[in-house]
């Protein structure tokens, strides 16, 4: 089983060391490699070893995937859709300048009208959101956004580590519907904005997810008491 402080932390904080130093470029994009391999489905990389993706994925039958157990909680499938959705915006749009993964297609196959990272969502606009939504195709969607992600690290360059956020991309995040004009969500433009190439990747590339997986293995657990 995973377990975050000897499978995670110590990368984590090894990332943080190396990660603005030239010299060290090549280290940290393998060390890249490894950490986002962790919050995706083995498939995305080598197939070969189980990852923390999958052991959420694994055995989660449809009731748990959906359940809300109390108002204090949320739902595994909104916390996947939350930390993809905000991977697919803050890689493609902030980090490579490129288009984000969802597109209309996207969105008919996961049979949702959601655009943003649903941090402005209520308890039931989360039930509603986790009902509806297509698990095969959230799991397609998520699979899709890592790839591209793994390709984007392939693509950095050095330099790149203390490339500013451009105001031109958290822009776009509004424009794209990534997050909304509520303040539970519009606020993660400016905290965004204030970061670097490198500050994306530390939070939320990596550490965001594990945060969000440790989240869903806990209401993975507490779903089977009920």
């Amino acid at each position: 089983m995973f377990q975050v402080g000897t499978d995670w932390n110590p990368l984590q904080a090894h990332l943080k060391e190396i990660i603005l130093k030239k010299d060290k470029f090549s280290e940290t994009q393998q060390l890249l490699y490894q950490m986002h391999s962790f919050v995706h489905c083995n498939e995305v990389y080598d197939g070969k070893k189980t990852t923390y993706m999958d052991e959420i994925w694994d055995g989660l039958d449809d009731k748990t995937f959906r359940l809300m157990p109390t108002n204090k909680d949320d739902t595994i499938a909104w916390n996947i859709w939350h930390i993809t959705r905000i991977e697919d915006l803050t890689a493609n749009l902030l980090i490579d300048r490129g288009k984000q993964v969802l597109d209309a297609d996207w969105l008919t196959r996961l049979n949702t009208k959601v655009t943003d990272t649903g941090n402005a969502m209520t308890d039931d606009e989360i039930i509603d959101f986790s009902s509806k939504v297509d698990k095969i195709e959230l799991e397609n969607y998520r699979n899709a956004v890592g790839r591209r992600t793994k390709d984007i690290i392939s693509r950095l360059m050095p330099e790149d580590m203390k490339r500013k956020v451009e105001e031109s991309g958290t822009k776009r995040i509004l424009q794209e519907g990534g997050v909304t004009e509520q303040g539970d969500s519009i606020w993660l433009l400016d905290f965004w904005g204030r970061k670097t190439v490198a500050g994306i990747i530390t939070m939320p590339i990596t550490r965001h997810q594990i945060v969000h997986l440790n989240d869903c293995r806990r209401l993975k657990e507490k779903c089977k008491r009920i």
